[in-house]
């Protein structure tokens, strides 16, 4: 009789995962990526994507799941001449890698050059900005930080109202 017991046990489907043992598959999930996560990521390993925003390099978000730190989204962009224009509710860290330019922030004109560090506020409606690339020659390059708690937080949701030139000319090509 023990061993029918052992087969039917063995047979039995498996019990559906409740909240408790989901969180639990998480965190030895997170653990085994705080040991094993990659710690250098590559700018090869990360493609330049043409967006609505303008070209745009991910090194970290949410869908990279190889990392140790999975809270933060960080990307490059390029402004050969003007990035779209979008709103959200800030809380944004944008640090100038190269090249000069100014953003528009809720109307205001802010100038940034290679090495300045823009803050986008937190506000209760959002920020609305636009990024520019004041050197006809060359492109401007920053790197943005997003932590995403914060960001969940305070329920940020971005608005896209205007597109950057390079993704229109592309769409209008069909390419997008």
């Amino acid at each position: 009789m023990s061993e029918m017991e052992r087969t039917r046990q063995r047979e039995r489907e498996k019990p559906t995962v409740n909240p408790y043992e989901a969180q639990m598959v998480l965190d030895r999930e997170f653990a085994e990526r705080q040991m094993t996560g990659r710690v250098l990521v590559k700018e090869g390993d990360c493609p330049q994507e043409l967006t609505r925003q303008g070209r745009l390099r991910f090194y970290l978000d949410p869908t990279i799941k190889d990392t140790p730190l999975q809270h933060w989204v960080v990307f490059t962009h390029e402004v050969r001449t003007q990035s779209g224009k979008h709103r959200h509710q800030g809380g944004l860290v944008i640090y100038v890698i190269d090249g000069f330019g100014y953003s528009i922030v809720d109307g205001e004109k802010v100038e940034w050059k290679k090495g300045d560090l823009v803050l986008l506020p937190m506000k209760e409606n959002g920020v609305e900005h636009q990024h520019f690339n004041s050197s006809p020659d060359k492109p401007a390059v920053w790197m943005a930080f997003i932590h995403m708690p914060l960001r969940e937080y305070v329920a940020s949701e971005m608005t896209q109202s205007e597109v950057s030139p390079e993704y229109r000319q592309q769409e209008a090509k069909g390419g997008v």
